[in-house]
């Protein structure tokens, strides 16, 4: 069936195995975030019999899935209240930034008879999670809280960077992140095991020798499944880039003009489209749309073809310079970005195939 992602498993084996060298040779643990694929459970095998430390996901839903697994399973996003109980049950180790929380994450271990590990997260700048880094008292603070729980272990600190404020791993942040750790460790006589720097954007500081030393743990991702780091989206020696594919059909193909007829508003998602005039074209509409994955992250293998647009079930092509003479019925083939692939392996309707 059609719409339907082809994972090639040798590529992501061959992907997995570099990440974890080059990781590993920086004198990190790593952790593997499965979200970006939905926590599939064929990508999982690869996963179990792996040297990887950690399995991290934001959902709860799918750490449930690696119930049994050898590697701690790790909580990414931060844990809402009402599911504590589950976040203790289904993790070893959760990120958190508000002592509420931890509060009720230490209730329910008490309640399961279980300690509960937590990175403390702090935030360099990015300003997505964590206790903003200038705010010593207020880290000292939830530090002593913390130790005062009879089944929360501080084990460590960790901070993200890039995802929502864009702002680059640096030598210099990170080793703020260092610095705040040792003091803790001075302060309250403890020693954290735990030293996150980040996750896929923070990769390309290894090949530059320019991880700070104290740095001794990566959460990553993007880099694994597509092979770049996210910092300045180069490709890594030696990685694929198209160990996932998406496939979809033809349903439409017709020669119309590009641009439309009469006065033009918003679209389905309220975006104002803005068409450039090609004149007559030829328009493949395929069955896929932006209900399972992002167009604007898509690359068609044919590189003769254009993306005009999609709504939520259609995407339309331009397949007018193509080679190819394509007809109705046919596959079209794409490459994906980390967003159309998160959404493709999230989406019921787009089937997976192995190879």
């Amino acid at each position: 069936m059609y719409p339907r992602l082809v994972i090639d498993l040798n590529k992501v084996k061959n992907n997995l195995d570099k990440i974890t060298e080059m990781v590993k040779k920086s004198g990190c643990s790593l952790t593997i975030v499965t979200k970006g694929y939905c926590a599939d459970l064929e990508i999982y095998k690869l996963l179990e019999n792996s040297d990887i430390d950690y399995l991290a996901d934001s959902r709860i839903q799918n750490l449930k899935k690696y119930e049994g697994t050898k590697k701690e399973r790790v909580l990414l996003r931060l844990p809402m209240i009402s599911e504590a109980e589950d976040v203790v049950h289904f993790s070893d180790i959760s990120l958190n930034s508000e002592l509420k929380t931890i509060y009720n994450l230490n209730k329910a271990a008490a309640k399961f008879n279980k300690i509960h590990k937590i990175m403390l997260m702090i935030d360099l700048g990015d300003l997505r999670e964590g206790i903003f880094f200038k705010n010593e008292d207020e880290i000292y603070h939830a530090v002593e809280e913390i130790l005062k729980l009879d089944n929360i272990e501080l084990h460590g600190l960790g901070v993200n960077l890039t995802c929502y404020g864009a702002v680059i791993p640096k030598k210099e942040n990170l080793s703020i992140l260092v610095e705040i750790a040792e003091k803790i460790e001075k302060k309250y006589n403890i020693k954290l095991k735990m030293i996150s720097g980040g996750n896929s954007s923070s990769v390309y500081l290894i090949d530059r020798n320019e991880l700070p030393k104290g740095i001794n743990n990566l959460r990553v991702g993007e880099a694994f499944l597509l092979g770049d780091e996210t910092a300045y989206s180069e490709m890594l020696d030696g990685f694929y880039d198209d160990a996932f594919k998406l496939e979809a059909e033809i349903i439409e193909l017709k020669e119309k003009q590009s641009v439309p007829i009469g006065e033009t508003g918003v679209d389905a998602f309220g975006n104002k489209p803005v068409y450039e005039d090609r004149g007559i074209i030829k328009r493949a509409i395929i069955a896929v749309g932006r209900q399972d994955i992002d167009s604007d992250n898509l690359h068609p293998i044919d590189s003769k073809i254009d993306i005009l647009g999609a709504s939520s079930d259609h995407l339309i092509l331009d397949v007018t310079k193509s080679d190819c003479q394509y007809n109705i019925g046919d596959i079209v083939s794409f490459k994906l970005s980390y967003s159309s692939l998160l959404r493709a392996t999230t989406s019921s309707y787009v089937d997976k195939v192995y190879k």
